[in-house]
């Protein structure tokens, strides 16, 4: 059992970083859902619903990367956990301004590369989410 004032005891991280950081997950995701349609139907509207739908992402994913660097900063007897969202979601937004960059060009000539820079921003940012949400210590129950 824990002591309030234990300052060992893991605390739940902020409520508004788990959505920022939850938040950008499904819109990557959609991104390359769209990339993948695009493929398949060669219709440029799909082009610009992933062009779309990354820029949003990236906000929540700036935001996100902006949170986890004050909290990386920030002494809080967290661990590497803190270190290694960060370096997630480094590794995210670069990505993804990377992917974003590229589906600035005209329709057809984003493909092939469009769909597979969606799926690594998109497994960098749940990678991110999925480190950045958890609360628990290894070797503790749930």
């Amino acid at each position: 059992m824990t002591v309030a004032g234990d300052p060992k005891r893991v605390r739940p991280i902020h409520p508004v970083f788990a959505f920022l950081l939850a938040a950008g997950v499904p819109l990557y995701l959609g991104g390359f859902l769209s990339d993948i349609t695009y493929g398949n139907s060669a219709e440029p509207q799909w082009a610009n619903f992933a062009a779309w739908l990354i820029a949003g992402a990236m906000v929540f994913t700036g935001l996100a990367l902006l949170w986890a660097l004050l909290a990386a900063i920030r002494p809080s007897g967290r661990g590497l956990r803190p270190v290694l969202c960060l370096l997630l979601l480094i590794a995210a937004f670069v990505l993804g301004l990377v992917d974003s960059f590229h589906h600035a060009r005209d329709a057809w000539a984003i493909m092939p590369a469009a769909p597979v820079l969606s799926a690594l921003v998109t497994v960098a940012a749940a990678l991110a989410a999925a480190v950045g949400l958890s609360t628990l210590r290894a070797g503790e129950a749930p």
